[in-house]
């Protein structure tokens, strides 16, 4: 499983005071009680073992025994199952660092700006954090994942590798440099960097849940199957093994059978967060399948649960879903209604200010791929400014790929291809629909061979569930076939 924006651990337990426990190599944790810091401390090996679920009874142990626990308060929000419930506690975080150490508040306030949409800021944070404590493999290791958060790979891999240099036996340093290998395409220092991370937790299951990830990206999908059942035969409640397994048979187009594994995982659900997990993948076979309703009826399960626990961030990205799914079927004024309708959930809520801002940013973008789709491209481009004005504003790499993704695809529309191409390889690349319009925009320009290339990345994409990857896998393989 890839941790993605989940930050890791710094763990250097002291009960001594903040003066001296800031001259310390490793960054401390400051608690007054020695309970509380065990309960953390077990629940921070789960963590970083990416067993979330199994982390939250710890967390929660913790801060009831020290109820200033700041960190532990993070590690509920990076545990927790719904959006409801990080929000808040991240917050609490935020409001208790003031009381822990300066360590502490450069990782805590960290963490709270790349959740809140300030990616750079967040690396400002984090190199101070390595700066103060050079030593520490978690900081590197925070540092690292920042990195990784905004495409940059090879810093990512260079301060992971770090982190290796000062505690080789770090395993989780392993598990994202992984993917950052992976997201450079050097698959061979992947799979070699995955089997330490194996060597060094036999008995877990995301070591091997993440090797099996490497192997499906390879399109390696029996291998890779071969590998998930390892991670679930450690531990059945081991989610993302289920969704991996899932993603295998379907890229072989065995749907029915993906659908099975998913069933089972939704039977086995702990909480809301891993019954939404299970039918979001559900919802992406049925997409893939080519079955909407399918797809839309997944997705309305999963609003209901958000729904019933009050989540309005979960309610708010479900209608987007909603949205997409619409917007690929051409349905473009009942899509439209649906991103209004998630831009209004987040407004009218109680979340923080940062988080409405961005979210009103995303919407000007949804509603510039309706207007796009309409073909009202003078309502497309005044929207696209604003997702660029947003974008500067914030100084947010994700929100400038998401300007540079508009752009190309309205230029795409114009049949100005060579514009086109130079505003979609400025997208995100991560994201296959770019690569897909990259070729559809290579294939107006005439450059069959650039233009096969990109369809057959796209058509191989072979990641976890995603939406966009189901709206254009077989399209990607039938253009590729078709050039």
């Amino acid at each position: 499983m890839n941790p993605r924006n989940l930050l890791r651990s710094a763990i250097c337990a002291t009960l001594i005071p903040l003066s001296i426990a800031a001259a310390s190599e490793k960054i401390p944790v400051t608690t007054s009680s020695k309970k509380a810091l065990a309960d953390y401390q077990d629940g921070v090996t789960l963590v970083d073992n990416l067993r979330l679920t199994d982390a939250i009874a710890h967390f929660q142990k913790a801060v009831d025994e020290d109820p200033s626990f700041a960190l532990a308060y993070l590690y509920l929000a990076q545990s927790a199952a719904t959006a409801k419930e990080f929000f808040a506690d991240l917050d609490k975080a935020q409001d208790l660092a003031a009381h822990a150490s300066h360590g502490e508040q450069l990782w805590i306030t960290g963490f709270r700006t790349g959740a809140y949409g300030d990616p750079l800021t967040q690396r400002s944070l984090y190199q101070e954090l390595v700066k103060a404590y050079p030593g520490d493999e978690r900081a590197q290791t925070l540092l690292g994942i920042s990195y990784f958060g905004t495409q940059d790979f090879k810093q990512a891999a260079e301060h992971l590798n770090k982190a290796i240099e000062i505690s080789p036996s770090y395993a989780p340093a392993y598990n994202q440099l992984g993917y950052a290998y992976r997201s450079l395409n050097r698959f061979e220092d992947a799979a070699r960097t995955f089997k330490k991370y194996t060597e060094l937790l036999p008995s877990d299951p995301n070591p091997f849940d993440s090797y099996a990830e490497l192997l499906l990206k390879m399109g390696k999908f029996e291998e890779s199957i071969s590998q998930y059942r390892k991670a679930l035969a450690i531990n059945e409640h081991f989610m993302s093994s289920y969704a991996g397994i899932a993603c295998a048979l379907m890229y072989e187009d065995r749907h029915d059978e993906a659908r099975a594994e998913l069933e089972k995982a939704y039977a086995l659900a702990r909480n809301d967060g891993e019954k939404r997990g299970a039918l979001f993948a559900m919802a992406v076979t049925y997409q893939d399948e080519g079955n909407m309703q399918g797809a839309l009826d997944e997705i309305a399960k999963q609003y209901a649960i958000a729904e019933t626990g009050n989540d309005p961030a979960s309610m708010s990205g479900d209608l987007t879903f909603m949205g997409n799914i619409l917007l690929q079927a051409g349905r473009l004024d009942e899509a439209r209604a649906k991103f209004e309708a998630s831009a209004e959930r987040i407004e009218t809520s109680n979340l923080a200010k940062e988080v409405k801002e961005n979210n009103a940013v995303f919407n000007h973008y949804n509603l510039a791929r309706v207007l796009i789709a309409k073909g009202d491209i003078a309502g497309a481009e005044s929207e696209t400014r604003e997702v660029r004005r947003g974008a500067d504003e914030h100084k947010n790499a994700n929100l400038v790929r998401l300007a540079h993704e508009l752009s190309g695809t309205i230029l795409l529309e114009q049949k100005k291809y060579a514009k086109a191409i130079e505003e979609l390889k400025a997208s995100n690349l991560q994201n296959p629909y770019n690569l897909y319009r990259l070729a559809l925009a290579y294939q107006g320009a005439g450059t069959k061979d650039e233009a096969r290339s990109y369809a057959g990345r796209a058509a191989k994409f072979y990641g976890i569930p995603s939406m966009n990857y189901a709206f254009i896998r077989k399209q990607a393989l039938n253009l590729g076939t078709a050039i």
